[in-house]
């Protein structure tokens, strides 16, 4: 059994659920101590709690220490079975992080799955549905992942409420990527909506963003659902990549303020010459290193991407390099299968 310390790298919830996708995955059983140990409040919080429960449906696991505030789990996988899944988090944390824990497990079988995941769709810690469907999903099918994912309700902090549809394909035709260049900026493309907020929130983040951006398009996102919310993103569409940038509305930050940190976020992105995102960036090493591996270029590696890098070594006969200060790029990252 694999021993993890929760605490290593940036001591969050990606460990956890690197951990139970590689597992798994591997076959490979873990005890996880420490769980959260570098966040304010450590321990299994609800949303980490289902993606252990959801890992647990998924192979039969065998597992204890899956209880809120849990700092220890242990976790021994038995056999694990493509199908249809439902799972609610029962709060406003983020569908988005259980679907990250299972699409890799779920693309590996010989049939194809789905999901239907309940709770939160927009998380200010976490990637937003936006995120998932127009830049990460985009991303990996060049490796040959198919999947889908749908909207039904969108869910924000603190009532959630939202609702995902996932569809999951067996990965057939594993590829090798590489994403050194982005090429030409074809489009800068911006996006707002409002979930039972007043519209004019959403117009004046558009405005904003067109008095600082070149932007392409506009659109005024409809959102339905329980709760109140708002969202912008920035598409920025190359030759070679789309990447997102995301921001969430907040109580007492105007819309003019969310716009500005937003366009400032896209602004470092246009300015660099790197292919992909520090935010990205992380979300590519697992299905790279379970496929034929690849390199990218990026614009800075992050804590998040570092720890991830260190998880998956530990149950793979993988390399990740991680090069800072190269001659062409910010930051350079390689993954040898």
């Amino acid at each position: 059994m694999l021993q993890i310390d929760g605490s290593i790298g940036e001591g969050g919830g990606q460990i956890l659920r690197t951990a139970l996708s590689l597992s798994l995955l591997t076959g490979k059983p873990f005890c996880l101590s420490n769980i959260r140990a570098g966040r304010k409040k450590s321990g299994l919080m609800r949303q980490h709690l289902v993606c252990v429960q959801a890992a647990k449906a998924v192979g039969h696991a065998v597992v204890s220490g899956d209880e809120l505030h849990s700092t220890t789990l242990t976790f021994e996988p038995q056999t694990v079975q493509a199908g249809h899944y439902h799972f609610s988090i029962g709060s406003a944390g983020s569908t988005m992080l259980v679907l990250q824990t299972l699409l890799p497990v779920l693309m590996m079988q010989s049939q194809p799955s789905t999901l239907k995941i309940e709770g939160g769709t927009h998380n200010p810690m976490a990637p937003t549905f936006d995120f998932v469907q127009r830049c990460f999903l985009p991303a990996v099918a060049k490796l040959g992942i198919k999947a889908d994912v749908v909207c039904k309700q969108s869910g924000f902090f603190p009532v959630g409420g939202g609702i995902i549809e996932v569809d999951i394909q067996p990965w057939m035709d594993r590829k090798a990527h590489v994403l050194l260049e982005r090429g030409e900026i074809r489009a800068v493309n911006a996006y707002a909506g409002s979930l039972n907020l007043d519209t004019h929130i959403a117009e004046r983040e558009l405005a904003t963003l067109a008095n600082i951006l070149t932007l392409g398009q506009q659109h005024h996102v409809p959102l339905s659902g329980q709760g109140q919310g708002n969202t912008a993103f920035v598409e920025v569409v190359s030759e070679h990549h789309t990447e997102v940038f995301t921001a969430l509305g907040e109580m007492g930050r105007t819309a003019e303020q969310i716009a500005k940190h937003l366009a400032n976020q896209v602004k470092r992105y246009l300015h660099a010459t790197d292919a992909v995102d520090e935010h990205l960036a992380d979300q590519l090493l697992l299905p790279l290193a379970l496929g034929k591996g690849g390199e990218f270029s990026c614009r800075s590696i992050s804590e998040h991407t570092r720890t991830q890098a260190g998880m998956i070594e530990m149950f793979l006969p993988v390399s990740v390099r991680l090069i800072e200060g190269d001659e062409r790029f910010s930051s350079f990252i390689q993954v040898v299968a």
